[in-house]
């Protein structure tokens, strides 16, 4: 985040929390008020980095470089209310028939009114467009996931030559995904999650 945009964006977003936390929506029962969901552009990418600013800081998010977000934005779905972001998620094809849903974050004053069920939503239509069958997240929020579709599982989800293969990528995504030794700590208190499409 640049210096000069950094403490009105921080303090715009402060109170920022992972879009899961107060969610009681069903991917049924979504009713939120003008929620634009759309593909993230490079403008948004400051607006990205400031929902997740607060989610970093506490561990629940990976913080990032912010040409990592500029390299990912087509990765990226926002969510707008009344012309203004207020929730990214984004889908990274992991293999063939793989994705993870990563970065879903919401602002505190949407909380609770859809946009997280909103956003999912459309990284799951997003997967299936793309001929993905399952999808992968990493998550605290583990009764938001569920009453998505996402089960927890345990071991890999993928083959072992799929494996070894994804062993060559230098996404700590992937190293978070294959949960190797070395991203631990970034994943401690985790819950590993699948959802079958």
């Amino acid at each position: 985040m640049s210096a000069t945009g950094s403490v009105d964006a921080a303090a715009r977003v402060r109170g920022t929390r992972y879009a899961a936390e107060v969610a009681e929506q069903t991917p049924e029962s979504v009713a939120a008020p003008s929620v634009t969901v759309r593909p993230a552009r490079t403008a948004d990418v400051r607006t990205i980095r400031s929902l997740v600013a607060p989610l970093a800081e506490r561990r629940v998010l990976l913080q990032k470089e912010a040409v990592a977000y500029y390299e990912s934005v087509g990765d990226f779905t926002v969510a707008e209310v009344g012309g203004r972001v207020v929730g990214c998620g984004a889908l990274h094809v992991l293999w063939e028939d793989l994705g993870e849903v990563r970065t879903l974050a919401v602002d505190d004053s949407v909380l609770g009114q859809g946009v997280g069920s909103a956003l999912l939503a459309r990284l799951v239509e997003r997967a299936r467009l793309l001929g993905l069958s399952r999808l992968f997240c990493l998550t605290f929020e583990t009764a938001f996931f569920g009453r998505h579709g996402f089960e927890p599982i345990d071991g890999q989800a993928v083959e072992p030559a799929v494996y070894a293969e994804l062993l060559r990528s230098y996404d700590e995504g992937v190293a978070e995904f294959l949960d190797l030794e070395r991203v631990k700590p970034n994943t401690l208190g985790n819950t590993r999650m699948l959802r079958v499409l």
